[in-house]
């Protein structure tokens, strides 16, 4: 039985870990915060450190917030020094690229895979997974990566980060292309629900249709994926556009908003589908929906 490692059990890490686990694989885990592994105990061994957990692990799969935690954990917690030489490092957390391709240079066998799907597809093992890595490393991989979702070899380190990238330009812009139709639906005069269900069999159709508009329906801004997280893959995609000699005017205008509901409007901790409230910061007196806000 492969002994795999998860390193990170929030949102995403936690039904990721369950998900190993019912695949047959033996999997321990841990976080920096014990008390969101614990629940963990029924399906997983939880480790008391980070080098604990890689100890003898045949992969070791990281899922947390940024690049400065990766950081932290390999190098800063020293678990990339406490793992077997050859083990199979599998980042599934959202880095900037430059930060994967400088892991891949220091670790022998390291993928950076990101994750699209949510909450959601995390739970139902129905993930869109983006890797970037040797493709020799990404065939040993592919066991542990299905057992999560629907894997593809998109190029050498960095690549799966610039895949992910370009996934969350899509949501960004299509969250507000979703949010400003229900709004007009509503403004001139529609049932937005009914618009919304209409729409749904037409060109427009899209999952950010159907679960996001769905959450602006509910006013739930609880998240799945937070605004600030948003914001942070944005400014990284607007990093890579410069880098690239690219202009992106979609993309910056979403970036913009995404940055006044996260900092000035003081809402980081809301679904991103709060891009509503955004538009209703823009228009003074007018209120998407009639239930109260759900956060």
């Amino acid at each position: 039985m492969a002994k795999v490692t998860l390193l990170g059990t929030g949102i995403m890490g936690a039904p990721m870990a369950r998900n190993l686990a019912k695949a047959g694989f033996d999997v321990t885990v841990w976080n920096r915060s014990p008390d969101r592994a614990e629940p963990l105990a029924d399906c997983c061994t939880i480790a008391g450190s980070a080098a604990e957990a890689v100890s003898g692990a045949d992969a070791v799969f990281t899922m947390v917030e940024n690049s400065a935690a990766v950081l932290d954990i390999l190098f800063g917690a020293h678990a990339a020094h406490a793992a077997n030489p050859d083990a199979l490092w599998i980042d599934t957390s959202s880095i900037q690229p430059s930060v994967a391709r400088d892991c891949g240079a220091k670790i022998g066998r390291f993928l950076d895979s990101p994750v699209s799907g949510g909450q959601k597809g995390a739970v139902e093992a129905t993930l869109a997974i983006m890797t970037g890595g040797e493709a020799a490393d990404f065939a040993a991989a592919k066991p542990y990566l299905e057992a999560l979702g629907n894997p593809t070899h998109v190029g050498p380190n960095g690549a799966g980060q610039v895949a992910k990238l370009a996934n969350q330009q899509i949501v960004a812009i299509t969250i507000g292309a979703v949010a400003e139709g229900l709004m007009l639906a509503q403004e001139g005069g529609c049932d937005p629900a009914a618009v919304r269900t209409a729409l749904m069999g037409g060109f427009a159709t899209s999952k950010i249709l159907d679960l996001h508009g769905e959450r602006m329906l509910n006013r739930n801004w609880k998240p799945g994926g937070p605004l600030r997280m948003q914001l942070k893959d944005l400014n990284n995609a607007l990093e890579v556009a410069e880098a690239a000699g690219l202009d992106l005017p979609l993309t910056r205008q979403s970036q913009a908003a995404y940055e006044k509901l996260t900092n000035r409007l003081n809402l980081s901790e809301n679904d991103h589908s709060a891009y509503m409230r955004y538009l209703e910061a823009l228009n003074p007196g007018k209120r998407f929906g009639t239930v109260e806000d759900n956060e």
